[in-house]
């Protein structure tokens, strides 16, 4: 197995790594995509950050990966034994990194029933697709504005669901399909269509780093990691080990993350302040605040969670002129934030004084 170049060794690109590890932290996001120039680290991040993720356990003969502590998300066969009294063996793996050819069709995507067996010996047999392949691991496409809409549009569901439904003639079969959904793309070779790009929960548009002494770093990694691979990543494994646990630890923690009503009006507040469509991207800046503040060994989010969310949630969904910037920075999210947050406490206030204003009047009358 070739040597994957280390995460932690990818100079700059905060956003982007940022994203990814959110994402690592809590797939139920609902994906990224990395829009950027050629050679700016796109595939080598999704690679990378794939081999760094911790070992899963899953049952071991699934066709499938299902975990076995999750009863609730196994697939048909796995549900059929148990409900049999079979114990499921269980042992652990690493986490699976499959990639998308572009060519790819539905059938190959989703998996195929036998239709024929079905009818002639009254035997349900399925055939796994790259879902089954990419369950409770790391899905990669590259030139997703390149694949076939409907194909992008199956995918999304499916990340969304957490589930894939397969049904033909009445047969229906089901299996876990929980992954991180990367993709990536070129914007000079066409764009994605506004409903499919609102579907991925986080984007993040990269650019060639221009930092002279950054481009250098680059190229001194790239040529040591080329002159000896293995030495290399033995190099960089501490702060391999060192990320991984910590996304490992957020994984335990992130659903005990609390948030408060004020929290929510900050959100709903901001989306509603920048005329974004729809609700999904209040909830993508809910998990992915709750994701940070997991990551930073944190039980509750902040604003600075909610700020760093909304700048990887709301870039591809605002809507712009041809003159007006196309990126939105932590800073002026958080500052906006404490802007409406000053605002809605003054309507409070406001309200609360027109109140006692009214009963002190209503006392007088009586």
């Amino acid at each position: 197995m070739p040597v994957i170049f280390p995460f932690t060794a990818i100079v700059g690109q905060q956003r982007m790594r940022r994203a990814l590890i959110l994402n690592a932290v809590d797939p139920r996001i609902g994906g990224v995509l990395i829009r950027g120039e050629r050679g700016t680290a796109k595939s080598t991040a999704a690679r990378a950050l794939a081999a760094l993720l911790p070992r899963v356990r899953v049952v071991s003969d699934c066709r499938f990966g299902c975990d076995p502590d999750r009863p609730d998300t196994w697939c048909t066969e796995c549900r059929e034994r148990a409900a049999r009294g079979e114990e499921l063996p269980v042992s652990t793996r690493t986490t699976p990194f499959i990639n998308l050819p572009v060519s790819a069709t539905e059938d190959r995507v989703v998996g195929t029933l036998d239709i024929e067996k079905a009818i002639q010996r009254g035997e349900r047999h399925f055939e796994p697709g790259v879902l089954a392949a990419a369950n409770r691991g790391l899905l990669y496409i590259d030139e997703v504005n390149l694949l076939d809409d409907h194909v992008v549009d199956i995918l999304l569901d499916s990340a969304a669901m957490g589930m894939n439904i397969v049904e033909r003639e009445g047969i229906s079969f089901s299996h876990p399909a929980r992954f991180i959904l990367v993709g990536t793309m070129n914007p000079e070779e066409g764009d994605l269509r506004p409903q499919l790009l609102d579907r991925f929960a986080l984007s993040v548009d990269i650019y060639g780093i221009r930092d002279a002494r950054d481009r250098v770093q680059i190229m001194e990694r790239i040529l040591e990691f080329e002159a000896d691979p293995e030495g290399f990543r033995r190099k960089w494994l501490p702060k391999e080990e060192e990320l991984s646990r910590q996304i490992e630890q957020a994984r335990r923690l992130v659903d005990q993350v609390t948030y408060t009503t004020r929290d929510l009006l900050s959100i709903a507040a901001l989306t509603a302040s920048l005329n974004v469509e729809g609700h999904r991207p209040d909830l993508v800046i809910l998990k992915a605040a709750r994701a940070q503040a997991a990551f930073e060994g944190r039980t509750a989010i902040n604003d600075r969670d909610i700020a760093l969310a909304a700048e990887l949630a709301l870039p591809h969904r605002l809507k712009r002129g041809p003159f007006q910037q196309t990126e939105i920075s932590m800073e002026e999210l958080q500052e906006r934030i404490e802007q409406l947050q000053a605002s809605e406490t003054s309507k409070s206030s406001q309200t609360n004084v027109e109140q006692q204003v009214g009963d002190q009047e209503a006392q007088k009358k009586t």
